[in-house]
């Protein structure tokens, strides 16, 4: 009886490892390979474009008639193609400086182009608008969460300084895009990158998942997500846990603006002060957008938003 028992339970041990090993699979694949993704789904992206700021895209595709609007490709991290447009400011002559600007999660470059026109056309900062891994046109394997984008973006900065030449340079990412921001802020930057902002940005990418596992499969357990880590660390090189806003903002030096919708229901509204308090060096600022949902706060409030970017880089340029 005891052995026969013993044998029992490694087989319900063995079933128990190998559904948690396919689940991990699952939640591996169902996160950072959706499909549909990259150029096929770029016309949606584009008509998402326009919800945010109608005209966006009329916008970019005159840009691009008229020869203003550039694209380019490097080789980014991991021997990937990655892709960027670029244009200078309305008014190059006083450009204020360069603008980086980073995409969500399942978006591309052309989704955030309110904030590229408001650099651009308002503020008169040259834009550069890269395509993270497995996003619009660039290569990639899956979804990297910010963790290895941040190596792209930091290879972008300095392509931007080589086409535009200026020594003041902010990066601005939302969503996804916000939490590169974050990540990239803890690793050494050049002279020329001073300033960061983001908006609605995670903390972890662990409890980024365990918050959506939640709203969307709530019959699943979260310790799911060690064995989807464990999946995403043999297949990408990097595990949930590791890419961490938090950890890198406790090395971030340089000035930040957080931005974050206090209605926010798809990354945490609470996110916001964690990230804040984890930047214990340097320049913050914090600006909370009433009623704004998740990476909604600029189409709320447009002038406010636009106010609070162009007051922090004024004190961010006088620190100088």
């Amino acid at each position: 009886m005891k052995r026969n028992s013993i044998r029992l339970l490694a087989v319900i041990l063995t079933v128990l490892a190998l559904n948690s090993c396919l689940a991990g699979k699952f939640m591996c694949n169902y996160s950072l390979t959706p499909k549909p993704h990259g150029v096929e789904d770029i016309e949606r992206t584009r008509h998402k474009a326009d919800s945010l700021m109608p005209g966006s895209t009329a916008w970019y595709d005159g840009l691009k008639a008229q020869g203003v609007l550039k694209d380019t490709t490097i080789t980014g991290y991991n021997y990937k193609k990655v892709h960027a447009a670029y244009a200078p400011a309305k008014n190059p002559a006083d450009a204020q400086g360069t603008a980086i600007v980073v995409h969500g999660y399942g978006d591309n470059h052309f989704v955030f182009l309110y904030l590229v026109r408001m650099y651009r056309d308002e503020l008169n900062y040259n834009v550069l608008f890269p395509d993270l891994q497995y996003h619009g046109y660039s290569e990639g394997d899956a979804i990297q969460m910010g963790w290895h984008d941040r190596y792209d973006v930091e290879e972008w900065t300095r392509v931007a300084h080589d086409i535009f030449r200026d020594d003041f340079m902010v990066v601005h990412g939302v969503s996804m895009g916000g939490a590169t921001v974050m990540m990239m802020s803890g690793d050494p930057q050049p002279y020329y990158v001073r300033a960061f902002v983001e908006d609605c940005g995670y903390s972890t990418v662990y409890d980024q998942f365990a918050y959506n596992l939640k709203q969307t499969f709530p019959f699943i357990p979260k310790d799911v997500l060690n064995s989807a880590s464990y999946v995403c660390e043999q297949r990408y090189g990097w595990g949930f846990k590791e890419a961490s806003s938090v950890r890198q903002l406790g090395l971030s030096v340089l000035p930040m603006l957080f931005i974050h919708g206090d209605a926010d229901d798809f990354v945490q509204f609470s996110d916001l002060q964690r990230n804040y308090d984890a930047k214990t060096l340097g320049y913050k600022e914090m600006w909370i957008a009433p009623g704004a949902v998740h990476a909604n706060s600029y189409a709320k409030y447009p002038q406010e938003y636009t106010q609070h970017v162009r007051d922090f880089l004024a004190k961010v340029k006088a620190m100088y």
